[in-house]
């Protein structure tokens, strides 16, 4: 077709989205490092998915409205780095068409163009080797070769094409990848995207859970997983101790046992006697069963991961869906209108209470494995009654999101990111904040305390790989110093050993221990004892942090 309007767009859009969707644990399973976050591929998806919703309802002709209002939900729904990307790079196509109620594929070319540019100005330190370089690569080629005769399907066949060869390239431009052995997970993101695109314009709107063909970069590597690993995506909101029979006492850390011998995905969060798990289950009635014994349900939802066959049509329902993943939030009262409100990004009990002992206003359950999108902090700055907000992501994934949040509020909202990579940097942070100094005072000294402390922290491999010249089993734990894997072994104390003898040096004076869901509380303190009588200048403090995922945090200053 010479031509596409808001319609063609349309199912573009969610052709696009559902074929992110049926590949996505494929691109989470390209991160380079083994992590149990699985942040790119689910990022891209739940981006991908906020911007499908505000389209599937929609019946315009005028492909400027439907570019706008894709751009609109992607922007609100962005998630993580990728997600974020993926938002601008759509925020740019749209602008390209404002007021056209179609398009030729010079036009379409046009507008890649320009998402690209948006999409480049908006990282600070643009790095090769991305889903930056995929688009760039694909729509800089493709404008330099279409013109006006060409039919749109051919420019995106043209793009696509392109596309995969640059996604091929990746390892080439960035070593880590291959050292790993795999190709961009942006990237791979991004090329599912248009596959779906294509697939639309030839009259064939993929469905959710449609296998379809994939030109695979390496060999092996990236095959999706197989769906007996999903199972049931349970999600629920337990209210300790309610109801008429009897309920049995609530223990976090046996609670949290019984999830982790049952499923995958694991996130438990719990402030006073409201508790929300989200898991990956085979059998959820033994999850449910068992949480009842507490208290009663005051939400709950299972979606079938293996055979969901609800997919993004013409009649879509995805407004009506949300995703397990969607962050809430723990605020403080705030009454009246003050000067300073701090929000924080954290996941556990124990880190929760920490930073509310250091004047946190406002948490955000959320982290490695739930990213909280550009909504959330929306959301929560509009909550607080505050002349300044300081905004805490606490994740060097998580910080294009919170950026992005000021950029949609505008001027009307005095907010600002400290651009805390970890934990233990928030927490220094948030010790350096002082509500009786001036904004641009606490803005510098809480900017300049991320430099004093250096992050460490222990997790497990989901898979074998080698890094840096270290071999990891799946299964093994890994020591992170200063996001540099430094060890790995199956004993979780002796990584963690091997951790603080690489990170203490003699100008050290305090290390933070912070210790995550599951660990054995004894063992940390005899760890603390070691160490405290071989570095006798150095105070050890060990706190309880709750955090999934990470054995241990630790900071040292």
């Amino acid at each position: 077709m010479k031509t596409i309007n808001g319609y063609d767009l349309k199912k573009m859009i969610i052709s696009g989205a559902n074929q992110l969707y049926n590949y996505y644990p494929e691109v989470d399973a390209l991160n380079v490092f083994p992590v149990p976050d699985g942040d790119t591929g689910m990022n891209m998806n739940l981006t991908m998915s906020s911007g499908a919703k505000e389209v599937a309802n929609r019946n315009d002709e005028d492909i400027y409205e439907i570019a706008r209002a894709f751009s609109k939900g992607l922007l609100m729904g962005a998630r993580g780095n990728s997600g974020v990307i993926t938002s601008q790079i759509f925020r740019g196509f749209a602008q390209a068409l404002e007021g056209k109620s179609s398009i030729n594929a010079v036009e379409f070319a046009e507008a890649w163009n320009l998402g690209r540019e948006v999409a480049y100005k908006a990282v600070m330190r643009p790095v090769e080797g991305t889903i930056l370089t995929v688009v760039r690569e694909a729509s800089t080629a493709l404008l330099d070769q279409v013109d006006e005769s060409w039919q749109v399907e051919g420019a995106l066949d043209f793009m696509l094409s392109e596309a995969r060869e640059s996604l091929k390239r990746t390892p080439d431009l960035l070593p880590i990848l291959k050292e790993v052995g795999v190709v961009d997970s942006g990237g791979a993101g991004l090329v599912r995207i248009l596959e779906g695109f294509v697939s639309a314009l030839y009259d064939k709107v993929i469905e959710k859970n449609q296998a379809t063909a994939f030109e695979e970069p390496r060999e092996a590597a990236g095959a999706m997983m197989e769906a007996e690993e999903f199972g049931y995506c349970t999600e629920f909101i337990l209210r300790v101790g309610a109801g008429e029979s009897e309920k049995k006492p609530f223990v976090e850390k046996r609670f949290s046992n019984v999830l982790n011998s049952h499923g995958n995905s694991i996130v438990l969060v719990r402030d006073e006697d409201i508790i929300k798990v989200h898991i990956h289950t085979l059998i959820p009635g033994h999850i449910l069963n068992y949480a009842q014994q507490f208290g009663e349900f005051v939400t709950l939802k299972i979606e079938n991961m293996s055979e969901q066959h609800t997919h993004l049509s013409e009649n879509s329902k995805l407004k009506d869906v949300k995703h397990p993943h969607e962050s809430f939030y723990h605020e403080a009262a705030i009454d009246e209108e003050k000067d300073y409100a701090l929000i924080a990004v954290a996941a556990g009990a124990g880190l929760e209470a920490m930073f509310k002992e250091l004047r946190v206003d406002y948490i955000i359950s959320g982290g490695q494995t739930m990213n909280p999108a550009t909504e959330d902090f929306v959301s929560a700055i509009k909550k607080i009654k505050a002349k300044h907000i300081f905004i805490l992501p606490n994740n060097p994934n998580i910080i294009l999101a919170a950026n992005q949040a000021v950029e949609v509020l505008g001027s009307d909202y005095s907010v600002h990111v400290i651009p805390s990579n970890t934990i233990p940097q928030g927490l220094v942070s948030c010790m350096m904040f002082n509500p009786e100094a001036k904004l641009q005072e606490n803005i510098q000294e809480m900017t300049n305390a991320l430099g004093s402390v250096q992050s460490g922290a222990i997790t497990f491999s989901i898979k074998d790989t080698a890094i840096d010249g270290i071999e990891i089993k799946k299964d093994d734990y890994m020591a992170i110093a200063n996001k540099k894997i430094v060890a790995a072994h199956k004993d979780m104390f002796k990584t963690a050993e091997q951790l603080l003898e690489t990170m203490i040096d003699e100008m050290t004076s305090i290390v933070t221990i912070i210790v995550g869901e599951g660990v054995d509380m004894k063992k940390v303190a005899k760890l603390g004892e070691k160490f405290e009588a071989k570095f006798g200048d150095v105070e050890f403090d060990i706190r309880q942090g709750d955090q999934p995922v990470y054995s241990f945090l630790i900071g040292v200053e």
